[in-house]
């Protein structure tokens, strides 16, 4: 300590201990760094590639256990060689079976038609607020966010109170003498789309706006300067430059309303068949663990399609420009 404390008191080799300083400083940073950036992978790792193995392990086990433990992946044999045993027979069994074929298709055109009807509501509220005012371009957010301060289970169930047959919208209509005996809308396909419509807008909306808040508004200006009609302008300015926001939007609502299973049960009942009730049933009802995690496997691998083929479109996007 002698020699490092004449050698700061007389100024001698300062430079040198600022240099380390420096260096430690360089090497914190970084290890924060390389800290900030392992963190996600292992959240990833964590919690969704783990438990994606252990549905997938399960998926591929004997179909005759119903229930843990399973067959093992791994076996050894009694000279020490080790053998892998996958049986496909879960798989096959979706395939056979025409239960599950038409629920996928039945959650596919439920989740395609419920992306295009939170489209064509979200984007004219998107373009409204982007040329609002920005006190209320504030004020819209709000009511675009305010719903997800209410528990989504107590808003459905809200919805289910409306869509009865003593609910307010039949009582409503009965008063107003549009007609004379409740209709039925609960336990209805109506009841689902109103339910993921009403749940998955916001999902649609958002994007839109965060793509149309960078568009040059002069553009449409320029347009009708040079005689484009609105229609026009919106088919050869507006929408070829929001299709990244589009895009984003549908894949936020379709993917999320293709697996939903609380809006179909509650507001479809047994009326409504959709992938997320029949993997309820095969998980606690069947209590038929591998078929289960092969139906799991299969919708993931369903919803995988969309967004790689989305990654690809962006990618062939930012090459080209």
């Amino acid at each position: 300590m002698a020699p490092l404390t004449k050698a700061l008191d007389s100024g001698e080799g300062l430079g040198s201990y600022q240099q380390i300083l420096v260096r430690v400083q360089h090497l914190l940073q970084a290890k924060w760094k390389t800290v900030l950036v392992v963190l996600p992978f292992f959240w990833l790792l964590l919690f969704f590639l783990a438990p994606f193995f252990i549905i997938l392990k399960i998926s591929v086990a004997e179909p005759l256990i119903a229930s843990p433990p399973f067959s093992p992946l791994f076996e050894w044999t009694k000279d020490g060689a080790m053998t892998i045993r996958i049986i496909f027979d879960n798989y096959a069994y979706l395939w056979e079976d025409e239960l599950y074929a038409n629920t996928y298709i039945s959650s596919l055109k439920i989740s395609v038609i419920s992306t295009l009807l939170c489209l064509l509501i979200g984007y004219p509220m998107a373009y409204a607020i982007v040329r609002a005012s920005p006190t209320a371009k504030n004020i819209l957010l709000l009511m675009v966010i305010l719903p997800f301060w209410t528990s989504f289970l107590l808003r459905v169930y809200a919805w289910m109170g409306l869509l009865a047959d003593q609910g307010l919208i039949n009582d409503l209509l009965i008063w107003l003498g549009f007609i004379d005996s409740p209709v039925r809308l609960m336990y209805s396909h109506f009841a689902v789309y109103v339910g993921i419509v009403y749940t998955y807008v916001p999902f649609m909306i958002l994007p839109l706006y965060a793509n149309m808040e960078k568009l040059d508004l002069t553009l449409h200006e320029a347009a009708a300067d040079l005689g484009a009609k609105p229609a026009t302008t919106f088919l050869t300015v507006t929408l070829p430059m929001t299709w990244p926001g589009i895009a984003a939007g549908s894949l936020l609502v379709f993917i999320p309303a293709t697996g939903e299973f609380i809006i179909p049960d509650l507001l479809g009942g047994g009326n409504v068949s959709m992938i997320g009730r029949v993997l309820f049933n095969e998980f606690h009802a069947n209590h038929d663990w591998p078929v289960a995690s092969a139906v799991a496997i299969a919708l993931l691998i369903l919803l995988v399609v969309p967004m790689m083929l989305y990654q690809r479109v962006q990618a062939k996007e930012t090459e080209g420009s």
